[in-house]
């Protein structure tokens, strides 16, 4: 009986041991289903609209398609449809696929480039970006089976009058990685202000950590592609001539820290933002080192050049008997230096050669020569031309001739001009400097043994230098007391060619435009709204780089009469221009939009500069009591790009007569002035992505 007893205990035991077991095992295997869910997304999900600043997500076949833009290469804006960046970063193809996306901060620039079948866009800042790699989960990182979109619309709480609604963001918690990722996309709430107190302040990791985990996760995935903020480091060591210098396979360098300070006044911060009569910092940094070392290391091949120095370049070659041969043969051994310190090639920087005299030559273009070696080469055989020293003729050969598709521009590389000058010109520069700086080519000087006080007089243009760069802060010239100091320069021109953040001359879609603002002053807007739209008017044009040669801003008022408040060349800076938008006072009458829009193709885009895209925004209450339809088909016919803004009594049909084809992307409409605001960040979207649409050229 005893025996019975324990047998029967023992074998409840081990019945009660197996049955926990197998239950154990069925509740993992659960867990580990559970944990490999991989939500789907579509080809249009655009990064900034998911919440999550780290997932692993699931692409539909078929998203290779144009329609889905993406800007950047490498690491891309939140704008930009996830999938398609990940074909175009070679993560997935066409079929679809699991992708990792990580979020990262925003940048002041993103490249566009063909890869992969897909075409992605230039852009010159975003306020967020995303780095797309295998779909393979980090340790330690947990990712959510659903994704958390943000919201396309937000409810307006009012709680009386002259109150202004308020967004207020928060960052979403990371979703427990092994390194913090930062990340500015919002979670909208909204709360009511006073809007004189009202000043935005979102919450966002300090730019130290951002830098951190960018280099962490490039070293931590090997299918992540490699940020291409690199500089050059290395040893410059040559058998034969110390001062050939070669280059990198190039090492990452730190995120400017001008790409952060603008982030808050980026274009989808706008939004968020309700008093911005104060000018947002300049995009470019003005301030520089003169002590600039560039070290380099041999690289293994050149044929594909460096790709982390895509420019179109040209150097401008002193020619002139003034400077002699023996100085002749120096200068072309500092222009084969800097081809070698360039890497040449067609995935980097290519290079040509203009020789100037009384008149300028091409030696060679940009696709003449695909690499270093036989570049020099070419540079070795050139033939002193002799004559004069016209460099602004040389200037104005290049801006009409060189830069052409046929020489071999690639369109999506900026444009650069080193000029060399042997003491100064013989005939003037600055207008055809000006000329080329609009047409979006960066100028660089190099100038050795300048004039002397006694040879001063002979100069035709004083301070021919200042008036030719693109920037008057030094970062565009170089002088060299002496040309057989001209070696030591090599390396600092290099660097400054190669860095694109600083290349303020190459044109964007906030640089090169005149922007025209056709305003409704009628009775039934009402002084209070009046002010609403002016800040409306504000917040756009305060996302603009704005300089008589940049962006030109300009602005009229209509009722049944019409007024030029200030026209394209009346003010060249950013301050002026929203000093200017805050003096306009109101009007009040009737509302004849037909006769202002003639009005304004008159007194405004008529006197726009050739080389300058002409773009009207117009917003208005009401319906017309004049045609609009005429006056809009010729405004489009002389080359304007016009947006409507209704509010409120606004006419459907008469916004979409006035908008430029396509009306969807030209034309809005809000219920009420209080939320214009929401409208500035797509209206700026929308001309940027008209302007990376359009050929560079």
């Amino acid at each position: 009986a005893l025996l019975t007893m324990k047998a029967t205990v023992i074998a409840t035991f081990f019945g009660v041991f197996f049955i926990c077991t197998y239950a154990a095992k069925e509740t993992t295997k659960k867990m580990k289903k559970a944990k490999l869910y991989v939500p789907q997304i579509d080809c249009d999900v655009k990064a900034g609209k998911i919440i999550n600043p780290e997932f692993i997500a699931k692409c539909p076949p078929g998203c290779q398609d144009v329609k889905y833009r993406v800007y950047g290469t490498d690491i891309y804006a939140s704008f930009s449809s996830v999938c398609n960046a990940a074909i175009h970063s070679g993560i997935i193809d066409n079929t679809g696929g699991k992708i990792l996306v990580q979020k990262v901060a925003g940048h002041s620039g993103y490249r566009g480039s063909f890869s992969n079948g897909v075409r992605s866009l230039s852009l010159p800042r975003w306020r967020e970006s995303f780095l797309v790699s295998e779909g393979k989960p980090r340790k330690g990182v947990t990712y959510p089976s659903t994704l958390e979109y943000s919201s396309p619309k937000s409810t307006a709480v009012k709680s009386g009058k002259g109150d202004t609604v308020r967004k207020e963001y928060q960052t979403s918690p990371v979703p427990t990685p092994a390194t913090q990722m930062a990340t500015t996309t919002p979670t909208p709430t909204t709360t009511t202000t006073d809007p004189s107190t009202t000043t935005l302040k979102p919450t966002t990791p300090p730019a130290t950590p951002r830098t951190t985990t960018v280099s962490a996760a490039a070293k931590t995935r090997p299918g992540l592609h490699r940020v291409r903020d690199i500089a050059f480091r290395g040893s410059s060591t040559s058998a034969s001539n110390r001062n050939i210098f070669r280059p990198s396979t190039g090492i990452q360098r730190q995120e400017p820290v001008a790409a952060f300070r603008r982030a808050a006044s980026s274009p989808a911060h706008l939004a968020m933002e309700t008093d911005l009569w104060k000018p947002g910092l300049s995009l470019f940094d003005t301030g520089f080192s003169s002590k600039e070392e560039l070290n380099l290391k041999p690289l293994e091949s050149i044929s594909q050049g460096n790709p982390n120095c895509k420019v179109d370049l040209s150097f401008l070659m002193d020619g002139s008997w003034s400077i002699g041969k023996r100085r002749f043969q120096l200068q072309k051994q500092f222009l084969s230096n800097v081809a070698q310190a360039l890497g040449i090639g067609s995935a980097g920087p290519l290079m040509g050669i203009v020789q100037y005299g009384d008149d300028p030559s091409t030696e060679f273009n940009l696709k003449t020569y695909a690499n270093s070696k036989d570049l020099r080469n070419a540079i070795e055989k050139i033939s002193q031309k002799g004559g004069l020293s016209n460099v602004g003729k040389a200037l104005s050969f290049v801006n009409k001739n060189f830069f052409s598709d046929a020489n071999g521009n690639r369109g999506g590389a900026p444009n650069v001009v080193v000029v060399m000058v042997d003491g100064w010109p013989t005939d003037r520069v600055e207008e055809a400097s000006r000329l080329a700086r609009e047409s979006g080519i960066n100028i660089f000087f190099v100038t050795i043994e300048a004039a002397a006080e006694s040879e001063k007089q002979k100069v035709i243009e004083p301070n021919f230098v200042d008036k030719a760069v693109c920037r008057t802060n030094g970062f565009y010239s170089i002088n060299v007391p002496s040309w057989f100091g001209l070696h030591k320069v090599v390396q600092p021109l290099v660097k400054r060619v190669c860095d694109a953040d600083r290349l303020v001359c190459s044109k964007t879609c906030l640089n090169s435009a005149d922007i025209g603002f056709v305003i409704d002053g009628s009775s039934s807007v009402g002084t209070s709204n009046f002010r609403t739209l002016l800040q409306f008017v504000a917040n756009i044009s305060k996302e603009f780089e704005i300089s008589d040669t940049d962006t030109r801003i300009g602005a009229v008022q209509y009722t049944y009469e019409q007024r030029l408040e200030f026209s394209f060349d009346q003010y060249s800076t950013k301050q002026d221009v929203l000093s200017a938008i805050k003096r306009i006072s109101y009007w009040s009458g009737g509302t004849s939009t037909g006769a202002a829009i003639s009005y304004a193709s008159e007194q405004l885009f008529s006197k726009s500069k050739p080389n300058k895209r002409k773009i009207m925004i117009l917003i208005t209450d009401g319906r017309s009591y004049d045609d609009v339809r005429v006056p809009a088909m010729a405004a489009h016919r002389n080359g304007v790009i016009a947006y409507s803004v209704g509010v409120a009594w606004a006419a459907q049909d008469e916004l979409e007569a006035i908008a430029t084809d396509p009306d969807k992307e030209h034309s809005f409409f809000v219920d009420e002035f209080d939320n214009l605001y929401r409208f500035v960040n797509q209206l700026i979207q929308n001309i940027c992505t008209e302007f990376n649409s359009q050929p560079r050229n």
